[in-house]
C-alpha cells in the first residue's frame, strides 16, 4: 500500500525546512517534537500553521518537517513556506489563494553584514569633537 506524500523545501534567513504532507488527522510534527513544543510561541505556531488554515485543510494532513539553521522565527517562516508548496504539490488549485496571502514568496530580508570602522551595520562610533 502506497500512501501519497507531498513535500517541499522552504527557506527563511538562515533557516531550511523540508515538510512532507501525508492524508491524515491533523498531526504537525517538527523535528520529532509536536509544533507547540518546538516553537513555543503561540504566533509561530500560527505562522507555520497559515498555510492550512488559509486552504482550509488543517484537520486533512499530518505534517512531518525537519528543520534547520536560523532561530524559531526563521524557522517558522521556512516551514510556512514550505507547506504551501506542498499544498500545491498537492493541488494546484490551491495556488491562487496561497498566492493572495502573500504565502508563496520567499522572504529574502538577511541580517545586514557589519562593516569596518563601525561597531555593527549601521551604527556609528560615537564623533568626539575635541
Amino acid at each position: 500500500m502506497t500512501q501519497n506524500v507531498y513535500s517541499a523545501t522552504g527557506r527563511r534567513k538562515a533557516a531550511t525546512a523540508r515538510a512532507r504532507l501525508i492524508p491524515g488527522t491533523g498531526k504537525f510534527v517538527i523535528n520529532g517534537k509536536s509544533v507547540l513544543d518546538y516553537l513555543t510561541r503561540e504566533t509561530l505556531v500560527e505562522r507555520a500553521q497559515a498555510p492550512l488554515a488559509t486552504t482550509e485543510t488543517l484537520g486533512n494532513f499530518d505534517v512531518i518537517c525537519s528543520t534547520r539553521g536560523g532561530g524559531i522565527a526563521g524557522q517558522a517562516g521556512a516551514i510556512r513556506l514550505a507547506v504551501s508548496r506542498a499544498l500545491c504539490v498537492y493541488n494546484e488549485d490551491m495556488r491562487p489563494a496561497l498566492r493572495k496571502a502573500g504565502m508563496l514568496v520567499r522572504d529574502a530580508r538577511c541580517v545586514e553584514r557589519k562593516k569596518y570602522g563601525q561597531p555593527k551595520a549601521r551604527k556609528r562610533f560615537q564623533y568626539s569633537k575635541r
